[in-house]
């Protein structure tokens, strides 16, 4: 049996090097897909058409980036209504929710960093602990949201940051699933170099492997 295609978005609403990260990811999952990346163009002339996820990358600002998206939102939420997956990144996460962004979420997005009793002050590039399936962990930062959920929502929260907001969640949308995170799981060891961090858990794709595995599975 062939391989699933995930799609992943490369252009102007991410930033360079995340499409490539994001790709590597899902490639070298237990899925292995034949990943695709794809601009506006690519996706307007249908390139979700035989996917079974589109992952949205982390990248600049929510709102330019919204602008830049917005037309794409009907077929994002038909994609994933007709049973795909969306798997969204930092950028990608804040796009999944409705003020503004596709509207895939029973709830919405907020700044983790604006939220009461944050660990992270600011928008620096970081590491941030979280509690991933209740176990203590770190991983990549650089102002990702945190999401809630309206009251009778039934996600499958994988991972909380230490104020007990959400980092990281999978719920369902139509016959599909969505996949957001607000950290980074996909950053590789040149992201770490790149601010003279480090991990104190090593640098491990597990976390993501976790998302994208509960994704598809929903």
């Amino acid at each position: 049996m062939a391989a699933p295609v995930a799609v992943v978005y490369r252009g102007p609403a991410t930033s360079p090097g995340c499409a490539e990260a994001v790709a590597e990811l899902l490639a070298a999952s237990a899925w292995r897909f034949r990943v695709r990346l794809a601009g506006a163009d690519e996706l307007a002339a249908g390139a979700l058409r035989d996917a079974a996820l589109y992952a949205q990358p982390g990248g600049g600002d929510l709102a330019p980036a919204y602008r830049r998206m917005r037309r794409h939102r009907a077929r994002i939420r038909e994609f994933v209504r007709s049973g795909g997956r969306y798997l969204g990144f930092c950028l990608g996460g804040y796009l999944a929710g409705a003020t503004p962004g596709f509207g895939l979420l029973p709830g919405d997005t907020d700044q983790y960093i604006a939220s009461a009793g944050a660990s992270v002050p600011d928008e620096s590039d970081t590491v941030v602990r979280v509690r991933w399936r209740d176990r203590p962990r770190h991983v990549y930062f650089q102002d990702g949201p945190h999401f809630w959920f309206e009251p009778g929502a039934e996600p499958t929260v994988l991972a909380t940051y230490d104020n007990g907001t959400v980092a990281a969640a999978v719920v369902r949308f139509g016959a599909g699933a969505v996949g957001v995170c607000g950290p980074h799981p996909e950053a590789d060891e040149s992201w770490y170099a790149e601010h003279g961090l480090s991990n104190p858990d090593g640098i491990r794709p597990d976390l993501g492997h976790d998302l994208i595995d509960t994704t598809m599975r929903a």
